[in-house]
């Protein structure tokens, strides 16, 4: 598996991959920490103009996206074997959540014809996500709409910065 750290409108963003796809994701922080937690699922990192040409057309997207050329990443191929089958259900429901747009850990739950006690297992399971952005979790948010339980770097704040830019309704108290 190999890695890439990469520039962005945001700060630098990194993304892993293998033979079966995406490993990984990471939205901008602290460039060394964010080598050494790829590097631990990859192998070497690579120059940008030796990645495949599947892996270079999703850094040209992220890019444009985090410029405001929003983008739908649900085409991206995932390594899909690195997560449960719930959690696999789960991001296949944030990837139908188009830009612009939210919905609550319940609607997911209900989505995926479950109960409204299993928002709190979809909140678990978004937190886990290996593709921040990529698998927009970001656009999940509590049944009050108040930003919650966002685990990539910077919190609750990289969740509303990627909800605004994307030009989500965001509410203030």
């Amino acid at each position: 598996m190999a890695y890439l750290i990469f520039p962005t409108a945001f700060g630098s963003c990194g993304i892993a991959w293998g033979d079966l796809g995406f490993t990984r994701f990471s939205l901008p922080e602290e460039s060394e920490a964010q080598s050494a937690r790829l590097a631990q699922g990859g192998d070497s990192a690579a120059a940008e103009d030796l990645v495949p040409e599947w892996v270079g057309r999703i850094v040209a997207r992220v890019r444009r996206h985090l410029s405001g050329d929003l983008q739908d990443f649900s085409d991206a191929t995932f390594h899909w074997r690195l997560v449960t089958e719930f959690q696999h259900a789960v991001y296949l429901q944030a990837l139908l959540i188009k830009p612009g747009f939210k919905r609550s850990y319940g609607d997911i739950a209900r989505a995926m014809a479950l109960g409204p006690e299993s928002a709190r297992a979809v909140g678990v399971a978004l937190a886990t996500n290996p593709w921040p952005l990529l698998v927009p979790c970001h656009r999940v948010v509590s049944a009050s709409d108040r930003m919650t339980g966002f685990s990539a770097p910077g919190g609750i704040r990289t969740k509303t910065r990627l909800l605004a830019l994307e030009g989500a309704e965001l509410l203030s108290e």
